[in-house]
């Protein structure tokens, strides 16, 4: 047998390493945790995910992609019915990797391999990348406020205008018959003033 370039393989040749691979990965689908050594657990999480990424994409072609590595149409029916729906926001890192000490008969690392399954929460964003969206945010609210407020100004300004000079109007009015009032008192007042010249004279 040829010597692997990238590690030892997990069998007597890479036929052999690939169906253990899928069974594996049939499992993990089939449980959603397996307890294996810890060097067949990171060879099955790139496999895992990959046909995870698959059955997130849904369509016919990798449901048939997914079936020419594992085989098995009620594993490929419950990994795109029931986990693909569960990982539809998280971006990568479908499995998770627990150790659980050594085996006791050859002392082997063994490991908990799981599919992370629970809700994803949305990550916080940083300080700088917070204020850059806040500020770019606040510009067009700022100019359409702006926009806003003025509008409303103008429309206030002619409505008060209209106002004042409908207010006003009386007003004017009032003010102009009093003028007239007070152009007639000085006129009055020179006429007494003439008339009362004479008699004083005839005295």
């Amino acid at each position: 047998m040829p010597t692997p370039t990238k590690g030892p393989r997990l069998g007597g040749g890479p036929a052999h390493e690939r169906l253990m691979l899928a069974n594996l990965a049939a499992a993990l689908f089939t449980h959603k945790s397996i307890k294996t050594t810890e060097t067949k657990a990171k060879r099955l999480r790139p496999v895992a995910e990959r046909l995870i990424t698959f059955a997130k994409k849904g369509d016919l072609h990798n449901r048939r992609r997914a079936l020419a590595i594992i085989g098995d149409k009620s594993v490929i029916h419950e990994l795109f019915t029931e986990i693909a729906p569960l990982v539809e926001h998280r971006e990568g890192g479908y499995t998770r990797i627990t150790k659980l000490g050594f085996r006791k008969g050859d002392n082997a690392s063994m490991v908990q391999i799981e599919l992370v399954l629970e809700p994803v929460s949305p990550k916080p964003k940083s300080a700088k990348k917070a204020a850059a969206a806040g500020e770019s945010a606040a510009k067009p609210a700022a100019a359409a406020a702006t926009a806003e407020v003025e509008a409303i100004t103008g429309a206030d300004a002619a409505e008060v205008d209209d106002t004042v000079v409908a207010d006003d109007a009386p007003a004017a009015e009032e003010l102009t018959a009093e003028a007239g009032v007070a152009e007639e008192a000085p006129a009055h007042a020179a006429t007494v003033a003439a008339t009362e010249e004479p008699e004083a004279e005839s005295k």
